[in-house]
Protein backbone atom coordinates (compact mmCIF):
# COMPACT_ATOMS: atom_id res chain seq x y z
CA UNK A 1 0.00 0.00 0.00
CA UNK A 2 1.09 3.86 -0.57
CA UNK A 3 0.15 6.80 0.82
CA UNK A 4 1.09 10.37 0.25
CA UNK A 5 2.10 12.92 2.91
CA UNK A 6 0.61 16.42 3.52
CA UNK A 7 -1.84 15.36 1.25
CA UNK A 8 -5.54 15.37 2.62
CA UNK A 9 -5.35 11.90 0.77
CA UNK A 10 -3.63 10.65 3.91
CA UNK A 11 -6.53 10.74 5.99
CA UNK A 12 -9.67 11.00 3.16
CA UNK A 13 -8.81 7.63 1.57
CA UNK A 14 -8.59 5.93 5.46
CA UNK A 15 -11.87 7.50 6.71
CA UNK A 16 -13.97 6.92 3.01
CA UNK A 17 -13.92 2.79 4.47
CA UNK A 18 -14.85 4.52 8.28
CA UNK A 19 -10.72 3.23 9.28
CA UNK A 20 -9.42 5.10 11.90
CA UNK A 21 -5.86 5.45 10.69
CA UNK A 22 -2.70 5.36 13.79
CA UNK A 23 -0.71 7.85 13.94
CA UNK A 24 2.36 6.91 11.36
CA UNK A 25 6.16 6.12 12.51
CA UNK A 26 8.57 7.95 12.05
CA UNK A 27 12.68 8.05 11.90
CA UNK A 28 15.67 9.51 10.09
CA UNK A 29 18.07 7.88 7.50
CA UNK A 30 21.15 9.02 7.04
CA UNK A 31 22.85 10.53 4.12
CA UNK A 32 24.60 8.30 1.72
CA UNK A 33 27.86 10.07 2.53
CA UNK A 34 27.76 10.86 6.05
CA UNK A 35 29.26 14.26 7.46
CA UNK A 36 32.74 14.67 8.80
CA UNK A 37 32.80 14.24 12.42
CA UNK A 38 34.34 16.76 14.93
CA UNK A 39 36.70 14.97 16.87
CA UNK A 40 38.52 17.67 18.63
CA UNK A 41 36.31 17.10 21.76
CA UNK A 42 33.50 14.44 23.16
CA UNK A 43 30.88 16.26 24.13
CA UNK A 44 27.45 15.02 26.02
CA UNK A 45 24.22 16.40 24.35
CA UNK A 46 21.55 17.35 26.50
CA UNK A 47 18.19 18.51 25.27
CA UNK A 48 17.85 22.21 24.83
CA UNK A 49 21.12 22.73 26.63
CA UNK A 50 24.70 24.28 25.78
CA UNK A 51 27.26 21.36 25.97
CA UNK A 52 31.07 22.78 26.84
CA UNK A 53 33.51 20.39 26.15
CA UNK A 54 36.15 19.67 28.80
CA UNK A 55 39.25 21.74 27.49
CA UNK A 56 36.46 24.54 27.20
CA UNK A 57 37.78 24.97 23.49
CA UNK A 58 34.34 23.95 22.14
CA UNK A 59 30.93 25.48 23.03
CA UNK A 60 27.74 24.27 21.05
CA UNK A 61 24.16 24.36 21.42
CA UNK A 62 22.11 21.41 20.97
CA UNK A 63 18.15 22.44 20.14
CA UNK A 64 15.39 20.21 21.70
CA UNK A 65 14.12 17.99 18.35
CA UNK A 66 11.32 19.18 16.69
CA UNK A 67 7.90 16.94 17.72
CA UNK A 68 7.02 14.36 15.42
CA UNK A 69 4.27 15.46 12.85
CA UNK A 70 0.27 14.59 13.85
CA UNK A 71 -2.02 13.22 11.42
CA UNK A 72 -5.31 15.33 10.95
CA UNK A 73 -8.32 14.83 8.90
CA UNK A 74 -8.45 17.29 6.01
CA UNK A 75 -11.66 16.03 3.74
CA UNK A 76 -13.54 12.83 3.52
CA UNK A 77 -13.98 11.38 -0.10
CA UNK A 78 -17.37 9.96 -0.67
CA UNK A 79 -17.91 7.11 -3.35
CA UNK A 80 -14.75 5.14 -3.30
CA UNK A 81 -14.88 1.44 -3.11
CA UNK A 82 -12.04 0.13 -0.82
CA UNK A 83 -9.87 2.05 -1.90
CA UNK A 84 -6.21 0.68 -1.29
CA UNK A 85 -3.57 3.00 -2.50
CA UNK A 86 -2.68 6.62 -4.10
CA UNK A 87 -0.48 8.71 -5.56
CA UNK A 88 0.16 12.11 -6.35
CA UNK A 89 0.78 12.93 -9.70
CA UNK A 90 2.91 16.19 -9.19
CA UNK A 91 2.47 18.00 -12.61
CA UNK A 92 -0.99 17.47 -13.12
CA UNK A 93 -1.60 18.36 -9.82
CA UNK A 94 -4.29 15.27 -9.53
CA UNK A 95 -4.09 12.03 -6.93
CA UNK A 96 -4.46 8.68 -8.51
CA UNK A 97 -6.51 6.02 -6.32
CA UNK A 98 -6.41 2.38 -6.53
CA UNK A 99 -9.87 0.75 -5.47
CA UNK A 100 -10.17 -2.68 -5.28
CA UNK A 101 -14.10 -2.82 -4.94
CA UNK A 102 -14.03 -6.63 -3.79
CA UNK A 103 -11.40 -9.57 -2.44
CA UNK A 104 -7.94 -8.47 -2.60
CA UNK A 105 -7.10 -11.52 -5.06
CA UNK A 106 -10.40 -11.82 -7.04
CA UNK A 107 -9.85 -11.70 -10.50
CA UNK A 108 -13.24 -10.05 -11.49
CA UNK A 109 -12.88 -7.17 -12.92
CA UNK A 110 -14.73 -4.47 -10.45
CA UNK A 111 -11.49 -2.67 -9.75
CA UNK A 112 -10.85 0.95 -11.10
CA UNK A 113 -8.40 3.97 -10.69
CA UNK A 114 -10.20 7.16 -9.31
CA UNK A 115 -8.76 10.71 -9.88
CA UNK A 116 -8.95 13.40 -7.05
CA UNK A 117 -8.80 17.27 -7.52
CA UNK A 118 -6.82 18.81 -4.90
CA UNK A 119 -9.73 19.53 -2.46
CA UNK A 120 -10.57 16.06 -2.76
CA UNK A 121 -13.45 16.29 -5.15
CA UNK A 122 -13.83 13.13 -7.59
CA UNK A 123 -12.56 14.04 -11.04
CA UNK A 124 -13.25 10.90 -11.88
CA UNK A 125 -14.66 8.19 -10.18
CA UNK A 126 -13.71 4.95 -12.81
CA UNK A 127 -11.11 7.24 -14.51
CA UNK A 128 -9.40 3.71 -15.05
CA UNK A 129 -11.60 0.68 -14.96
CA UNK A 130 -12.00 -2.87 -15.70
CA UNK A 131 -8.99 -3.79 -13.49
CA UNK A 132 -9.17 -7.01 -10.90
CA UNK A 133 -7.66 -5.57 -7.58
CA UNK A 134 -5.47 -2.83 -8.09
CA UNK A 135 -3.13 -1.81 -5.41
CA UNK A 136 0.37 0.07 -5.47
CA UNK A 137 1.02 2.81 -8.42
CA UNK A 138 4.35 4.60 -9.77
CA UNK A 139 4.94 6.92 -12.73
CA UNK A 140 7.74 6.70 -14.83
CA UNK A 141 7.47 9.24 -17.81
CA UNK A 142 3.88 9.45 -18.98
CA UNK A 143 2.97 6.09 -17.74
CA UNK A 144 0.80 5.54 -14.52
CA UNK A 145 1.87 1.91 -13.59
CA UNK A 146 -0.22 -0.23 -11.12
CA UNK A 147 -0.21 -3.80 -9.79
CA UNK A 148 -2.60 -6.05 -10.31
CA UNK A 149 -2.41 -9.70 -8.53
CA UNK A 150 -0.06 -10.83 -10.82
CA UNK A 151 0.38 -8.57 -13.78
CA UNK A 152 1.62 -4.94 -13.67
CA UNK A 153 -0.35 -2.83 -15.76
CA UNK A 154 0.33 0.45 -17.46
CA UNK A 155 -1.51 3.55 -18.53
CA UNK A 156 -1.23 6.73 -19.87
CA UNK A 157 -1.35 9.33 -16.86
CA UNK A 158 -3.13 12.07 -18.43
CA UNK A 159 -6.40 9.76 -20.74
CA UNK A 160 -5.97 7.08 -19.00
CA UNK A 161 -5.80 4.69 -21.78
CA UNK A 162 -3.55 1.43 -21.26
CA UNK A 163 -0.36 1.41 -23.09
CA UNK A 164 1.19 -2.32 -21.59
CA UNK A 165 0.21 -5.21 -19.78
CA UNK A 166 3.15 -7.24 -18.32
CA UNK A 167 2.41 -10.65 -16.89
CA UNK A 168 4.53 -11.49 -13.86
CA UNK A 169 2.51 -15.17 -13.49
CA UNK A 170 5.39 -16.65 -15.46
CA UNK A 171 8.30 -15.44 -13.04
CA UNK A 172 5.82 -17.22 -9.60
CA UNK A 173 3.80 -13.83 -9.08
CA UNK A 174 1.07 -14.58 -6.24
CA UNK A 175 0.25 -11.19 -4.85
CA UNK A 176 1.76 -8.26 -6.10
CA UNK A 177 1.38 -5.58 -3.92
CA UNK A 178 3.31 -1.95 -3.76
CA UNK A 179 5.40 -1.12 -6.85
CA UNK A 180 7.93 1.78 -6.93
CA UNK A 181 10.03 3.81 -9.69
CA UNK A 182 13.41 3.63 -9.55
CA UNK A 183 15.51 7.17 -11.02
CA UNK A 184 16.64 4.84 -14.17
CA UNK A 185 13.10 3.76 -14.60
CA UNK A 186 12.92 0.40 -13.57
CA UNK A 187 10.29 -1.02 -11.32
CA UNK A 188 10.08 -2.24 -8.25
CA UNK A 189 7.74 -4.70 -6.94
CA UNK A 190 6.78 -6.75 -3.88
CA UNK A 191 4.98 -9.74 -3.87
CA UNK A 192 3.45 -10.40 -0.52
CA UNK A 193 3.07 -13.95 -1.53
CA UNK A 194 -0.22 -14.49 -0.26
CA UNK A 195 -3.03 -16.28 -1.74
CA UNK A 196 -6.77 -15.99 0.35
CA UNK A 197 -9.37 -17.90 -0.61
CA UNK A 198 -13.39 -17.58 -1.22
CA UNK A 199 -13.41 -18.62 2.87
CA UNK A 200 -10.92 -15.98 3.60
CA UNK A 201 -8.52 -18.78 4.43
CA UNK A 202 -4.95 -17.39 3.53
CA UNK A 203 -1.89 -19.95 1.65
CA UNK A 204 1.37 -18.67 1.41
CA UNK A 205 2.43 -20.76 -1.44
CA UNK A 206 6.11 -19.35 -2.33
CA UNK A 207 8.97 -17.68 -1.06
CA UNK A 208 8.21 -13.57 -0.26
CA UNK A 209 9.94 -11.83 -3.58
CA UNK A 210 11.01 -8.32 -4.56
CA UNK A 211 10.65 -8.17 -8.43
CA UNK A 212 11.77 -5.92 -11.04
CA UNK A 213 10.39 -4.73 -14.25
CA UNK A 214 13.84 -2.90 -16.42
CA UNK A 215 13.27 0.35 -18.46
CA UNK A 216 13.45 -2.73 -21.31
CA UNK A 217 10.05 -3.73 -19.46
CA UNK A 218 12.36 -7.26 -18.90
CA UNK A 219 10.78 -9.42 -15.55
CA UNK A 220 13.37 -10.59 -12.95
CA UNK A 221 13.66 -11.27 -9.46
CA UNK A 222 15.68 -8.61 -7.45
CA UNK A 223 15.29 -10.20 -4.01
CA UNK A 224 13.76 -13.74 -2.69
CA UNK A 225 13.59 -14.25 0.51
CA UNK A 226 10.76 -15.43 3.23
CA UNK A 227 12.82 -12.91 5.83
CA UNK A 228 10.93 -10.40 4.03
CA UNK A 229 7.64 -11.60 6.15
CA UNK A 230 5.13 -10.60 3.64
CA UNK A 231 6.78 -7.39 2.32
CA UNK A 232 4.21 -4.83 1.43
CA UNK A 233 5.05 -0.97 1.34
CA UNK A 234 8.37 -0.10 -0.55
CA UNK A 235 9.75 3.47 -1.22
CA UNK A 236 12.84 4.80 -2.27
CA UNK A 237 15.66 6.37 0.06
CA UNK A 238 17.12 8.62 -2.60
CA UNK A 239 19.98 10.12 0.24
CA UNK A 240 21.15 6.78 1.08
CA UNK A 241 20.65 5.43 -2.21
CA UNK A 242 18.52 2.34 -1.04
CA UNK A 243 15.12 1.28 -0.87
CA UNK A 244 12.79 0.80 2.38
CA UNK A 245 10.69 -1.86 2.54
CA UNK A 246 8.26 -2.77 5.29
CA UNK A 247 6.67 -5.92 6.40
CA UNK A 248 2.76 -7.05 6.65
CA UNK A 249 3.61 -10.16 8.25
CA UNK A 250 6.34 -9.53 10.71
CA UNK A 251 7.77 -6.17 12.66
CA UNK A 252 10.73 -5.35 10.69
CA UNK A 253 11.52 -2.47 8.30
CA UNK A 254 14.48 -3.45 5.87
CA UNK A 255 16.32 -1.18 3.98
CA UNK A 256 18.11 -2.96 0.50
CA UNK A 257 20.31 -1.84 -2.12
CA UNK A 258 19.82 -2.78 -5.71
CA UNK A 259 22.23 -5.58 -6.20
CA UNK A 260 22.83 -6.97 -2.72
CA UNK A 261 21.91 -10.28 -1.88
CA UNK A 262 20.99 -8.80 1.57
CA UNK A 263 18.97 -7.44 3.85
CA UNK A 264 19.45 -4.98 6.53
CA UNK A 265 16.99 -4.86 9.39
CA UNK A 266 16.59 -0.99 10.20
CA UNK A 267 13.48 -0.91 12.91
CA UNK A 268 10.83 -2.43 14.53
CA UNK A 269 7.24 -1.96 15.07
CA UNK A 270 4.19 -2.80 15.71
CA UNK A 271 3.55 -5.12 12.71
CA UNK A 272 0.61 -5.21 9.93
CA UNK A 273 2.85 -2.52 8.19
CA UNK A 274 0.85 -0.85 5.24
CA UNK A 275 2.90 1.83 3.56
CA UNK A 276 6.05 3.48 3.70
CA UNK A 277 6.90 7.03 2.44
CA UNK A 278 10.28 9.25 2.52
CA UNK A 279 10.66 12.77 2.23
CA UNK A 280 13.75 14.34 0.33
CA UNK A 281 15.00 15.04 4.10
CA UNK A 282 15.53 11.47 4.66
CA UNK A 283 12.25 11.17 6.55
CA UNK A 284 10.65 7.71 6.58
CA UNK A 285 6.76 7.79 7.43
CA UNK A 286 4.86 4.10 7.72
CA UNK A 287 1.29 3.26 8.26
CA UNK A 288 0.63 0.08 10.32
Amino acid sequence: MRFVLGTLLVAAVVTSVGCKPRPPIVFDTPAATPAARDTSAVLTEARGAVTVAPDERVVRAVPPPAPPPRAHRVAVVGGLKHPESVLHDAEQDVYFVSNMDGPSAMKDGRGFIARLLPDGKIDALEWVATLNAPKGMAITGDTLWVTDIDVVRGFNRRSGAPVATIDLAPHGAVFLNDLVAAPNGALYSTDTQIKPDERGNVTHPGTDRLFRIGPDRAVSTALSSDRFMRPNGIALDKRAERFVIVSFGGDSIFAWKPGSGNMEALAAGPGQFDGVEITDEGRVFITS
